[in-house]
């Protein structure tokens, strides 16, 4: 509703019209003038009015025809139509109602009905008004409301993706900070751990399933504690190994050290579960290896089933040295044994053959850390 009520009257007679501008101008109202029904349709659409005195007996296009077409077209449908007629039959005012009109005014024109009537049309014209504003500022914030949740929901499932790969304090920070595109392959310097445990293959062969999958589970829980709590990405578990590397996708300038600090941690968290499991013929120990050079890393896989993986000579060194590791051994190839000199403490170098890397290939198995 415009801010000053604005009304269009439509009237053939000049007299008429100047009359009834004559009435509504001293309420307040503005007036519009239309001398026949063609120009009455044509400022209607144009003008928006709030409300419409419309003259029944016009010679271009008669009252009830401009009731009809206004009520055709959606911006008019609610507009109140007030027919000022000098007939006075049912029929004629049965047909006004037919037309779409809301009212009726008999001339000549009686100035306190036609202002009360105006009041009152204008009233509910308001109420419609604000009804119509009240829906469509709900449907924005329905639009809203959906189109945030949709975000939530696709922030949810982001979330969930990177807490496969990452430790959930990571995987949060990620999000927050809108670093998703960091999964996107790239070449970056790592720490690659790898850890698997002795004679597993064998016990495996001659357990039934449920105990072999409650130690797998009672292992995975416990080395995957450490991995979030040193914040390693963990690569994948296989069966009774996995893989962890460090230094993505966050940068990570001690990442050679957080490693050893996890085997060292993996290799003590081992001592108790390894004694029960040797108690029924179980693995003998946990054998950790840690390569440190550059590797491709990104995400793998089709989708639906992705993984975060590092791929490199890096990767293949490190699985080769917790291969040659012997129980509870953790083994580090030159380059990280060289970043860790300060802080770690090394036994004997040992030179071994490893497979696809050639031959004299130095390991340095891992003591414990400096004391302070």
């Amino acid at each position: 509703m415009n801010t000053v009520p604005r009304i269009l009257v439509v009237d053939d007679q000049e007299k008429n019209r100047r009359l009834m501008e004559a009435l509504l101008a001293s309420r307040g109202y503005e007036v519009l003038l239309a001398e026949g029904g063609e120009q009455g349709l044509a400022m209607a659409l144009d003008r928006g009015p709030d409300l419409i005195l419309l003259d029944v007996l016009m010679p271009d296009l008669d009252g009830y025809s401009v009731c009809t077409r206004l009520r055709r077209e959606a911006g008019m449908q609610a507009v109140p139509i007030v027919m000022v007629t000098s007939l006075d039959a049912k029929e004629d005012r049965v047909r006004g109602l037919d037309a779409g009109a809301d009212d009726f005014i008999t001339k000549p024109v009686v100035k306190e009905e036609l202002w009360a009537r105006v009041r009152s049309l204008l009233r509910v014209k308001e109420l419609y008004d604000k009804a119509q504003a009240q829906k469509a500022e709900l449907a924005a914030w329905s639009q809203t409301l959906e189109y945030r949740v949709a975000e939530k929901v696709m922030e949810v499932e982001h979330l969930s993706l990177l807490k496969r790969f990452f430790s959930p304090a990571l995987a949060e920070r990620l999000v927050a900070t809108g670093n998703g595109e960091i999964l996107r392959s790239h070449r970056r310097e790592i720490t690659v751990l790898f850890a698997d445990l002795r004679g597993f293959s064998a016990y495996a062969e001659r357990v039934d399933a449920m105990a072999l999958m409650s130690m797998l589970r009672e292992f995975h829980r416990a080395m995957g504690k450490l991995v979030f709590q040193y914040e390693g990405t963990l690569e994948r578990f296989t069966g009774d190994g996995f893989m962890v590397f460090f230094n993505d996708p966050d940068p990570q300038d001690d990442h050679s050290l957080r490693a050893v600090k996890l085997a060292l941690a993996m290799r003590e968290a081992a001592g108790p579960l390894q004694a029960r499991w040797q108690a029924l013929g179980g693995p003998a120990g946990l054998g950790i290896g840690l390569s440190r050079g550059e590797a491709t890393v990104g995400p793998i896989g089709f989708e639906g089933r992705l993984d975060y993986a590092a791929i490199g000579t890096v990767t293949n060194r490190a699985s080769r040295l917790c291969a040659a590791a012997l129980p509870g051994e953790i083994l580090a190839c030159d380059t990280t044994a060289r970043a860790v000199a300060q802080d770690v403490m090394f036994g004997a170098t040992r030179w071994l053959d490893l497979r696809g890397l050639g031959t004299g290939q130095a390991a340095h198995p891992v003591l414990d850390l400096v004391s302070a």
